[in-house]
């Protein structure tokens, strides 16, 4: 049984659409295997879940060659830092911090191990989970700009929804089931 398999198999009855969703994702894609599978490994480790960043590392491993498969862990990495601070200086609202240097390492940004457009998209999809407006419209203009069609990007979206969806229903129903 296959990692995405297993994990659509743990869903309870209740998530029969995530199920239906996760399986969609993964047979009927638009991406290249490496966008694919590279996203889903980086919205895995963004979940933090256990269960789902093994199961999806699973069948990436398998996939993915071994430096797609660091850049995908590098994306989650550098948005887990990036989201918080960029969406941070945001909410805050004072444009002056905008003009501070964010004096925060990032080369990984500009030299991934991997075709930079692949990256970015890992990028964008782990800034949906994270919630974070301005790595989102960063990474979409970069995208945009490199001539990646919106339909990936969206689909891109979609696959972090997802990820995201299966983990916080995992996590809730070994919680839930307890009780």
């Amino acid at each position: 049984m296959t990692g995405v398999q297993a994990l659509k198999e743990a869903l309870p009855p209740y998530a029969k659409d995530l199920k239906l969703n996760l399986g969609s994702l993964t047979t009927t894609s638009s991406l290249t295997d490496q966008r694919l599978w590279g996203t889903l490994l980086a919205c895995a480790a963004a979940t933090r879940s256990t269960q789902v960043i093994t199961g999806v590392a699973a069948e990436a491993r398998g996939v993915l060659g071994a430096e797609a498969f660091d850049a995908a862990k590098a994306a989650a990495a550098i948005m887990a830092m990036n989201n918080v601070y960029y969406r941070s200086v945001h909410l805050i609202g004072d444009e002056t911090y905008t003009t501070l240097p964010a004096r925060l390492r990032m080369t990984v940004i500009g030299n991934p191990g991997v075709d930079k457009v692949d990256f970015e998209l890992w990028c964008l999809a782990v800034s949906a989970i994270n919630g974070c407006g301005r790595c989102l419209e960063s990474h979409e203009r970069v995208l945009r700009e490199s001539g990646v069609p919106r339909e990936q990007i969206q689909e891109a979206i979609r696959i972090a929804a997802v990820v995201n969806a299966v983990a916080a229903t995992l996590e809730a129903e070994s919680v839930l089931s307890a009780v």
